[in-house]
C-alpha cells in the first residue's frame, strides 16, 4: 500500500462496546456457505448479489412449524415484490407458498412461472380492470381495495355472467404508527362493514376472505394479535348480519427481519420478535374470538421476514481519499442504485480478512455522480487496500426488486444452493438490455 499523509481524527469512544474497542474491532466474512467471496466476484464480477438457499429454506420451515404447531389450516404465499427473482420465487413455491402479487405485472410473472389463478392472491390498490377480468376467469384470490373495484367486478360479473367470489382488505389502528390507512376500507369507522353490505345488496359478488396487512418491519407482535382479534370480530359480525360464510382470514406480512433500523439502538437480536413471538399473537387471538364451529384458513404474506438475511450485496473497493474533516472515504462498486433500503437501515458491514492497523472513521460511498450516494456514513474501518471486497448484508428483501437502472448496469446475481452450488440466476445488464425497448426516430439518427 503506498504512503498516507497522516491525519488527527477525533474518534467517538460511545461507540465502544462489550466486544471492544472501535479502534481494534473488524466483522470478517471471508466466504457464503462455504465459497469464498473473493473467488466469487472473481469469478461472476463485482458487485455481484447472492442469495443462499439454505438460508431461505431454514427461515420459512422455521416460521411455518410456528405456525403449523399452532393451528392446523396455513398457508404461506410469497409476495412477489418482496423479490420476483424467478429462482428466488420457486424456492419459496417448492416449500408450499402460494403467489401473493400486487399488480398485473407480477401476477403475469407468477402465471409464466406455472402458478395457477387459484394459487395467486391479488391485491393492491391498482388493478386494470382487464387485470381483474383475466383474474377472475382464472379464479384467482382478488382482495378488494376500494368502492371503484367493486364496480368494475360487478361489470365483469354482468359481463361474465357469473358470481365472483371476493374478499376486502381492513385497515385500522393496532396502535402502530403511522397507520396503514392509504389501503383498503377502514374498521373503526365502519367503513369495512358497509363496504360487505353494498357487496350483499347487489348480489354480483360474494365474501369469503377478509384481508388486512398493518405495516412493514413490525416491531410489535401484539399489533397483530390486535388485528387478528378485529378481522375475527368483524368476521362474525358479517356472518351473523349477511350469512356469508368467511372461509380465510389473511393477515398480510410485514415480519421483521434482523435488519438494523437506523435510530434503533438496541440490536436486531434483542428487539426482533422471534417467529413463535408472531405466532402465538396471531393463532391465539384466532381460538379467543372464534364465534364459529368451523376455524377460518390462514394466510400469511411474509416476504421480508424470510428472505433479507439469505442476501448479500459483495462490493469491492475501487479507490479512497481524504475529505477536508479529515475522515476517510471509500469509492465502492456499488451504491444506492443497488441499495434503495440504505436510507432506512444500518447495513452488516464485514471485510474479506482482517487487516492491520487502527480503525478510523470512515465514509463509504458508492459509484454514482451524486453526492447522496452513501453507504454509510460513519463506519471505524482499518486502512482497506483497493480490490477489498465488503459483504453489505442483509440484502435479500425489496433490494434487487428496486434497484435502479441509473449511471451502472445491474449486476449479475448468483444463488448458492444447498450442496454449495452456484448458478446465475439473473444476468448482469449490457447496453442491448438497456436499448432494447428504445425507439429512435429516423429523423434524430446522426448519419441522416
Amino acid at each position: 500500500m503506498s504512503y498516507q499523509k497522516p491525519t488527527i481524527n477525533r474518534v467517538d469512544f460511545a461507540m465502544a462496546s462489550k466486544y471492544g474497542s472501535p479502534l481494534k474491532t473488524q466483522k470478517i466474512r471471508e466466504n457464503i456457505n462455504g465459497i469464498s467471496v473473493r473467488e466469487l466476484t472473481e469469478k461472476y464480477g463485482s458487485p455481484l448479489f447472492v442469495y443462499s438457499q439454505k438460508e431461505i429454506e431454514n427461515k420459512y420451515n422455521t416460521l411455518y412449524n410456528a405456525f403449523s404447531s399452532r393451528y392446523p389450516n396455513i398457508q404461506f404465499g410469497w409476495s412477489y415484490k418482496t423479490n420476483y427473482l424467478n429462482a428466488i420465487c420457486n424456492i419459496f413455491h417448492k416449500l408450499g407458498s402460494i403467489a401473493e402479487v400486487v399488480s398485473e405485472f407480477e401476477y403475469e410473472k407468477a402465471r409464466n412461472l406455472g402458478i395457477e389463478g387459484k394459487n395467486i392472491i391479488f391485491n393492491g390498490p391498482y388493478k386494470p380492470k382487464e387485470a381483474l377480468k383475466i383474474a377472475v376467469q382464472e379464479g384467482a384470490k382478488i382482495h378488494i381495495d376500494h368502492l371503484f373495484e367493486i364496480n368494475d367486478l360487478e361489470d365483469i360479473a354482468d359481463e361474465l355472467g357469473v358470481t365472483i367470489p371476493v374478499a376486502i382488505r381492513v385497515n385500522m389502528d393496532t396502535g402502530i404508527y403511522p397507520q396503514w390507512s392509504r389501503f383498503g376500507f377502514n374498521y373503526e369507522s365502519g367503513e369495512a362493514y358497509e363496504a360487505v353490505r353494498r357487496i350483499h345488496k347487489n348480489k354480483k359478488l360474494y365474501l369469503t376472505g377478509l384481508h388486512s396487512h398493518i405495516g412493514t418491519f413490525m416491531l410489535d407482535a401484539n399489533a397483530y394479535k390486535l388485528e387478528t382479534a378485529k378481522l375475527m370480530q368483524l368476521k362474525a359480525q358479517i356472518e351473523a348480519d349477511f350469512g356469508y360464510e368467511i372461509e380465510y382470514i389473511d393477515i398480510g406480512g410485514g415480519f421483521a427481519s434482523k435488519n438494523h433500523l437506523k435510530g434503533v439502538y438496541q440490536s436486531p437480536e434483542v428487539i426482533v420478535p422471534t417467529a413463535d413471538d408472531y405466532a402465538e399473537a396471531i393463532t391465539s387471538a384466532i381460538y379467543e374470538n372464534n364465534k364459529s364451529e368451523k376455524l377460518p384458513k390462514l394466510y400469511l404474506e411474509t416476504g421480508r421476514h424470510l428472505v433479507d438475511e439469505a442476501g448479500y450485496l459483495l462490493t469491492s473497493v475501487w479507490g479512497y481519499k481524504r475529505f477536508p474533516d479529515g475522515k476517510k472515504g471509500y469509492i465502492l462498486d456499488a451504491g444506492v442504485n443497488l441499495l434503495y433500503t440504505a436510507t432506512w437501515y444500518n447495513f452488516n458491514i464485514e471485510l474479506d480478512k482482517r487487516y492491520e492497523g487502527i480503525n478510523e472513521p470512515s465514509m463509504l460511498n458508492g459509484p454514482l455522480c451524486m453526492n447522496i450516494d452513501i453507504i454509510n456514513e460513519n463506519i471505524m474501518l482499518p486502512a482497506l487496500e483497493r480490490g477489498t471486497v465488503l459483504t453489505i448484508s442483509p440484502v435479500g428483501a425489496y433490494n434487487y426488486t428496486q434497484s435502479m437502472q441509473f449511471i451502472r448496469y445491474r449486476p449479475k446475481v448468483v444463488l448458492i444452493d444447498n450442496d454449495s452450488n452456484v448458478h446465475i440466476i439473473k444476468d448482469d445488464d449490457d447496453l442491448s438490455t438497456i436499448n432494447y425497448k428504445e425507439r429512435l426516430p429516423e429523423y434524430l439518427e446522426l448519419n441522416k
